[in-house]
Formats: C-alpha cells, sequence, structure tokens
C-alpha cells in the first residue's frame, strides 16, 4: 500500500482539504474525492498517517453503496479515477478515490445509535434522554436499543465537535418533509447494514451518514458510508452490557494520547510505531471481515 498523507494533484482545482479527504472539481457536476492517510483524534489532524487507511475507507465505502443502492441513489459515479488525471498523478488516487456527483449537502449529520455508548451514554447519564428522545430506565454502558433511534446532530466547522439535536432542530433546518424521509431512511440503512455485519461478527454501535440532493431534488447518500472514522464497530463475541468493548477504529490512538501531557490542541504528540501499526491492523481486519 502507497502511503499518502496529502494529495497533490495540479491536473484538477482543488476545492478542499478535510481532516481526512481531499476534494478536487472534475468539470461542472462531478468530485474527485481522495482519501489520504491523515488521521484526526480529538479534532485535531495527527502527523503520523496510518498506512492503507484511505483505501481502507474507499472500499468499504464502496462496498455499502453497492450493498445498499436499492434504499435510495448515491453519489457514485463508476467513473475510474485514475481517468481524470494525468498519468503522473494516477499512483496517488489508485485504490483510495472516487469520482462522485457533485450534490447541494444536507447541513445535519444523520446518525443511527443501535447501542448506547459514546456521547449518547453520556447524555442519557445526565438526563435520561437523547437528542429528545426519552430511553428506558435502566440502562447500562452498550445495552442494545431496540429499535435503533435517530440522533441528529448539528454539523459543526472544521476543529469542532458536532453537537447532537432533536429532531426539531432537523425540521426547523430543512423542513417537515424532508426531516422525516432522513429519520426513516437512516434507520432503514443502519438497520440493514448492521443485520448483515452481525453476520460477519460484527456489531454496528453506532455510525453517520451524509446526504446530498441533486439539481432535481432528490436524495442521494453521499460522502463516506458505514466505515470505521463514520462507525462504531465491535467484535460481537467481546459484547457486554455494562463495558465499554473494543473497537475496530482509532481507539487505540485516543487511549495512547490520552496517556500523554497534552491539552488537545495541535500539533499533537507524535505516534510510537507500534501504536500506528496496532491501528493500521484494525482497520484492516474489519474490512477483511465484512468483505468475507
Amino acid at each position: 500500500m502507497t502511503l499518502l498523507y496529502q494529495s497533490n494533484l495540479t491536473s484538477l482545482p482543488l476545492l478542499a482539504r478535510g481532516k481526512v479527504r481531499d476534494m478536487y472539481a472534475v468539470g461542472q457536476d462531478k468530485l474527485l474525492i481522495v482519501a489520504s492517510d491523515r488521521l484526526s483524534a480529538f479534532d485535531v489532524v495527527l502527523d503520523d498517517p496510518i498506512s492503507g487507511k484511505g483505501e481502507v475507507l474507499t472500499r468499504l465505502t464502496e462496498f455499502w453503496l453497492n450493498r445498499l443502492g436499492h434504499v435510495l441513489p448515491n453519489h457514485s459515479t463508476g467513473i475510474d479515477p485514475e481517468s481524470v488525471v494525468s498519468p503522473e498523478e494516477r499512483e496517488q488516487v489508485r485504490g483510495r478515490s472516487m469520482v462522485v456527483k457533485r450534490l447541494k449537502p444536507i447541513m445535519v449529520e444523520a446518525v443511527a445509535r443501535g447501542y448506547l455508548i459514546g456521547s449518547g451514554w453520556k447524555d442519557y447519564q445526565a438526563t435520561g434522554t437523547l437528542c429528545g428522545v426519552t430511553l428506558s430506565t435502566g440502562l447500562q454502558q452498550a445495552s442494545r436499543l431496540s429499535p435503533a433511534i435517530f440522533t441528529p446532530a448539528a454539523k459543526a466547522d472544521v476543529g469542532e465537535h458536532d453537537e447532537n439535536v432533536d429532531f426539531d432542530y432537523v425540521i426547523h433546518a430543512v423542513g417537515v418533509p424532508l426531516a422525516h424521509k432522513l429519520r426513516e431512511i437512516t434507520l432503514q440503512l443502519y438497520e440493514e447494514a448492521a443485520a448483515f455485519a452481525l453476520s460477519r461478527g460484527i456489531i454496528i454501535a453506532d455510525t453517520k451518514f451524509e446526504f446530498g440532493l441533486d439539481n432535481d431534488g432528490v436524495l442521494h447518500l453521499m460522502d463516506e458510508v458505514l466505515t470505521p472514522d463514520s462507525s462504531r464497530f465491535w467484535p460481537a463475541d467481546q459484547w457486554r452490557e455494562g463495558i465499554s468493548p473494543p473497537s475496530y477504529d482509532k481507539q487505540i490512538v485516543r487511549d495512547w494520547l490520552e496517556t500523554q501531557d497534552w491539552d488537545k490542541t495541535a500539533p499533537a504528540p507524535r505516534l510510537p510505531a507500534e501504536v500506528i501499526a496496532q491501528t493500521a491492523a484494525k482497520y484492516r481486519e474489519v474490512c477483511q471481515r465484512l468483505e468475507g
């Protein structure tokens, strides 16, 4: 796998760089999205990349887009990314990029939660509710939520945390019909993906989806889909209520950073080689297990 911290394409106009992805314009109606090997933790982009991470994110996104394509349209075009860049730039995009439709993004994080963990667990402990939804009493950390619930979040600026919001916020942001459709589609996508993942020995505790509208107002699934960066994956055989199970993501990095004398502002401490290797292995393992 080729290590890529940042793409540097000159054959296409650069539109933006996110924490992980670099975005380029392909004509007026398409984008090239390059998933780098950058890693962020506590909303700080680290100096140490994770080998193969961008390829895993792209492979899993394409895998889920194909598997869930019957639920609603998505942003994939099927165009080979290597065909839209100059020959000397093809190695930068190989295996880690997608050419996608240019959509109008819906500025709400569509989050589905099937288990009570993370910020949801903290909110429940404090209020007994989660994003305006009253939950049963007596739930524990990592308790299963049946049925899963829609817990939207307001998109934050780069470097800031997304903020949990209630359904009324979504209605105000996008209107009643689209708000209800977002909730319905989010939960359908989650339930179908969670059932499949469980057949592969993986629990999807929660995940976030991004949606956009085309010029005709048709809702599309976009951005990354059901990856370790956008989801919380647990090994099913290690889940039980009352504990936070190990996860297939950058938790190893977060745990190590928590042991450091660091105020969670840039620059972050440099990662030890063993932490980098363990994190890369986790990303690869979940990809292999899901793809079978």
